[in-house]
């Protein structure tokens, strides 16, 4: 059983940051932003990006629109017809817990950019724009994704042909001021189940990472968006890239918001190393899944790529 009750934290932290106004410039400087993009992949799995095309404006709108959604009564988010999302968009707490320290003091809506897209049919201000934010993380998740495949020298458009709109979602994050903070997660520890994941986090804080086999607070920046490495990039990168272990710690007296946006191929898609020999074996998105479904239900807790590793007898 992991233990998890040690909650110190050495101490604040200031991600890399990488300017990607940079992209656009000589082409030194190209190189330069590509090689730091991909260096704080290999070290930390986790950096910041600013200039990174996404206006100030959407993400305050974007801010401003998920409060007003919380703020429904719970049968109305409940209701997902009348939203326009898939059903089950709607999530809160931790429904496979077992015990208090694998509850997650949160409540989210996982809405697939589809649902994002038809909602535009009958427009309403949240989904214009959700719309907005998602074509342009969108965007931007797949540039990354391309230029770190292209610093392992494997040019391609396996990122564009397997990760579609049906298939990677935004999620709307709420983080309850929280009473018995901090023995409680808003988030448990986790690592992410996709190739990139792009986050837009407010100024209250709450988000750490493990680095050197401690955790790490990182220090907000409203003006940035966070990105981070998924199993399935470590897995594809034969381990070169690093999805880190994360968690979003509660906060005794403020609410917390957040925005992601999760870069996932279809179910169908196999992923394999880009190298040889592998460090996983080959295996299928929805083989994936379905592991950490089956872990999570007897365990209480993702075990992830170590399920997939390459026998060394």
């Amino acid at each position: 059983m992991r233990n998890y009750q040690n909650l110190f934290v050495v101490e604040e932290c200031e991600l890399p940051l990488i300017d990607l106004e940079l992209l656009k410039g000589r082409e030194f400087e190209r190189e330069e932003c590509k090689k730091k993009i991909a260096q704080a992949s290999q070290e930390w799995g986790f950096f910041q990006v600013v200039n990174h095309g996404i206006s100030q404006d959407v993400l305050l709108k974007m801010k401003k629109e998920q409060m007003k959604l919380f703020k429904k009564p719970f049968h109305e988010k409940m209701n997902d017809k009348q939203l326009n999302f898939s059903a089950g968009s709607y999530r809160w707490g931790t429904p496979s817990a077992t015990c208090l320290q694998q509850l997650s003091w949160s409540e989210a809506f996982h809405v697939p950019l589809t649902d994002i897209s038809n909602s535009i049919h009958h427009p309403t201000t949240l989904s214009s724009t959700m719309e907005q934010f998602a074509t342009t993380v969108s965007e931007l998740a797949h540039n990354l994704a391309r230029i770190l495949s292209e610093r392992m020298g494997y040019k391609s458009n396996y990122f564009r042909e397997t990760c579609l709109p049906h298939t990677c979602y935004v999620r709307m994050n709420r983080y309850p001021a929280c009473p018995i903070s901090p023995q409680v997660f808003g988030l448990m520890p986790h690592t992410d189940s996709d190739f990139l994941t792009i986050l837009h986090q407010d100024e209250i804080g709450g988000l750490q990472l493990v680095r050197d086999g401690k955790w790490i607070c990182v220090k907000p920046n409203p003006e940035a968006l966070i990105i981070n490495i998924g199993d399935l990039f470590q897995a594809w990168s034969n381990g070169v890239y690093k999805s880190v272990e994360h968690r979003v710690v509660t906060n005794k007296a403020k609410e917390r918001f957040s925005t992601a946006f999760f870069l996932c191929p279809s179910y169908d898609t196999e992923i394999r190393s880009c190298f040889e020999p592998s460090v996983y074996k080959r295996f299928t998105f929805r083989e994936f899944r379905q592991q950490v479904q089956e872990d999570v239900k007897k365990y209480g807790y993702k075990v992830g790529l170590p399920r997939f590793l390459v026998s060394t007898h």
